[in-house]
């Protein structure tokens, strides 16, 4: 499977909002983005996408920018991959072929441990932790 780097830069982008919880200031697009290394053109649509998901809130003006619209803990991978990429592992109705229905299930069981999982990690876990280099806005 290939993630696609728009979930990548969503993921990293929610990871750096985390880091700011509970900061007096909001961080802006050109903030988040030098800081994971995103094109802020590119930003907005994802940006975008995550504040249309309610994942993020903004705010605009000289005091505005964005911020997790819930806890980092309770922002899972899979909220992040349906707000910018939708069902990826959707598939189509059984064909008519011998094998088809059990494609199907496979496809169907597939789907349901890979929600499953991505649902098991949450934004907070994927901030950097530790001796790992931290950035903060």
């Amino acid at each position: 499977m290939k993630l696609s780097l728009k979930v990548e830069y969503a993921c990293q982008v929610l990871a750096q909002l985390g880091y700011t919880v509970n900061t007096p200031e909001l961080p802006h697009i050109e903030d988040l983005a030098k800081a994971e290394g995103i094109p802020s053109n590119y930003l907005v649509q994802i940006l975008n996408e995550l504040r249309t998901a309610g994942l993020i809130n903004s705010r605009r003006g000289k005091q505005g920018g964005y911020a997790l619209a819930r806890p980092p803990a309770e922002i899972t991978l899979h909220d992040i991959m349906q707000a910018v990429e939708g069902n990826i592992l959707a598939h189509s109705q059984p064909g008519t072929g011998q094998s088809s229905p059990r494609m199907s299930a496979v496809w169907s069981e597939v789907a349901e441990k890979f929600e499953l999982i991505l649902k098991s990690y949450t934004v907070e876990q994927v901030m950097s932790r530790g001796s790992e280099e931290m950035w903060y806005i």
